[in-house]
């Protein structure tokens, strides 16, 4: 079965050759051929292979002048076919992209933007509202040059291509950088997750942006380079009336929904027929869930697993063996997935989920951060900050060793958002975990002591995050407290919050 997948060979081992460019490698198609469907402007329109090189050239021959290789150039733009064509153009002249966020506020854009040194960013107008003065924004869609083709960098697999930010737990959100082979890294997994994507008729959507891995390497990229169309839509709201409008207008049979989609269509009673597969990641879905979407789609939904770190590597196939719930599916061929203990030895037991190095979705490392990338590694092992244990050829996900908030699909990280809350003038100290939500995974939940002499409500300080930082972050629930629980160094305990967060629940 592996050396069926693309991005192996016969025997199942990475197909990588030592030059490569990932704008070449999403570009090798017939030039009639339907790459995206827009959804975006209302009526339909094909956009083929041939436009959306002609599209990325036009912008490969504005950066050119302006972007070094190697350079960082930002991407604000939510679905659509000039959030493809700005990727491939920074990829085709050797710089590095890094998409950014439309929900993302001022202060959150701005983390990004400084730490990773970005000066030019690609986007439309709303994103240049979103920017302010941080960088130089640029139309997308009106800066294109026409001219001759642009011939395709001569980059290697390793050299840097995009730099995705990721949620932690401490400090400001890391840059994983990934190289031009983090494309193949991920096909396997992807097309395992799409029962074997590459079928007659295929077509993909997801309601997730395109700034996330989730998006633009779980179906964008991926779609482009298996000849898949993808459907490029806007939701302002996911909502199950837009969702099966979507599916309908797009002719789309391959769907990747995070857990909170499938919770909100379930919610509504929604089922959407003709779909060929179904994939969701980000956390698992129990037997009901399961179940209940054998009943809605008329097939099994395939969970899948993994990080921006290193993504796809772990996946449920329907066409090839069951589902279990509560685990999520089996190792993918070309990935070394393992459980290990403190010692970084393997173990049957429950321990931390790794990928051994060498995985081709494995990032090259954070972001002017050495240390923070030595200590993702225990010897040959990536660990994930995951635990887990094995059940037979399964894995089962058992926790987060961290922190991280999972809420609606996105990980938050808490550091982020105390950070935000102790820039107002009446916050003392705060804690910020994730307290058990039925719809969302968890909510934001902060725990806040208030500087004497202060009253801010917690309406305030919701509405201080808001416009701070990603509207999905901010804090959904606000509980003033005298004292916070601290350890004798002064750090916040978040476990005895994450506590009192879930004795609410039963209070």
């Amino acid at each position: 079965m592996a050396g069926s997948l693309p991005g192996l060979d016969a025997d199942g081992a990475w197909d990588i050759p030592a030059r490569l460019n990932m704008a070449a490698q999403c570009l090798a198609h017939d030039a009639g051929q339907a790459a995206i469907i827009d959804l975006t402007g209302g009526a339909r329109r094909d956009v083929t292979y041939g436009e959306l090189s002609e599209m990325a050239d036009g912008l490969a021959r504005f950066l050119m002048p302006r972007v070094q290789p190697g350079g960082r150039v930002g991407v604000l733009l939510s679905q659509s076919p000039w959030c493809a064509a700005a990727h491939l153009a920074i990829w085709k002249i050797g710089a590095i992209s890094v998409p950014l966020f439309k929900l993302f506020k001022y202060d959150a854009l701005k983390s990004r933007v400084l730490d990773a040194g970005i000066n030019l960013v690609l986007t439309d107008p709303e994103g240049r509202d979103l920017l302010g003065d941080l960088a130089e924004a640029w139309m997308a869609d009106s800066v294109g040059i026409a001219g001759d083709p642009i011939p395709y960098a001569d980059t290697e697999a390793d050299d840097p291509a995009v730099l995705i930010y990721t949620s932690g737990t401490t400090g400001s959100p890391k840059g994983a950088v990934h190289g031009h082979r983090v494309l193949t890294g991920h096909l396997p997994g992807v097309s395992l997750s799409h029962d074997l994507l590459g079928a007659p008729d295929d077509c993909l959507w997801t309601p997730a942006d395109w700034a996330w891995i989730g998006g633009l390497f779980d179906v964008l990229m991926p779609g482009l380079a298996l000849g898949v169309p993808v459907v490029a839509a806007r939701m302002a709201k996911f909502s199950a009336y837009d969702c099966a409008r979507i599916v309908a207008d797009g002719g789309v049979r391959n769907v990747f929904f995070p857990p909170t989609a499938l919770r909100m269509l379930k919610a509504e009673g929604v089922t959407l027929p003709g779909l060929r597969s179904v994939a969701s990641g980000g956390e698992p879905l129990g037997a009901e869930m399961l179940a209940w979407g054998q009943g809605a789609f008329g097939l099994a939904i395939n969970e899948f697993y993994g990080q921006t770190e290193c993504n796809m590597v772990a996946s449920s196939c329907g066409s090839l063996f069951p589902a279990r719930p509560g685990c999520i599916g089996k190792p993918v061929p070309g990935h070394d997935v393992a459980v290990i203990d403190e010692t970084g030895m393997p173990t049957s037991d429950e321990g931390d989920v790794a990928i051994r190095r060498g995985s081709a979705a494995m990032m090259l490392g954070y972001w002017h951060r050495p240390g923070a990338t030595a200590e993702k590694f225990r010897g040959d092992w990536m660990v994930t900050g995951d635990r887990g244990i094995w059940e037979g050829e399964y894995l089962r996900f058992v926790g987060r060793e961290d922190d991280v908030i999972t809420s609606s699909g996105y990980r938050v990280g808490p550091a982020e958002i105390e950070d935000c809350l102790l820039t107002h003038p009446g916050v003392a100290t705060c804690g910020v975990v994730g307290k058990p939500d039925a719809l969302r995974t968890e909510i934001v939940k902060a725990y806040v002591v208030r500087k004497c002499g202060s009253d801010v409500s917690a309406e305030t300080l919701q509405t201080w995050c808001k416009t701070r930082l990603a509207r999905y972050s901010y804090p959904r629930e606000i509980t003033f407290l005298e004292a916070l629980p601290m350890t004798v160094t002064g750090k916040v305990i978040r476990k005895d919050l994450k506590a009192l967060a879930i004795g609410e629940l039963t209070a």
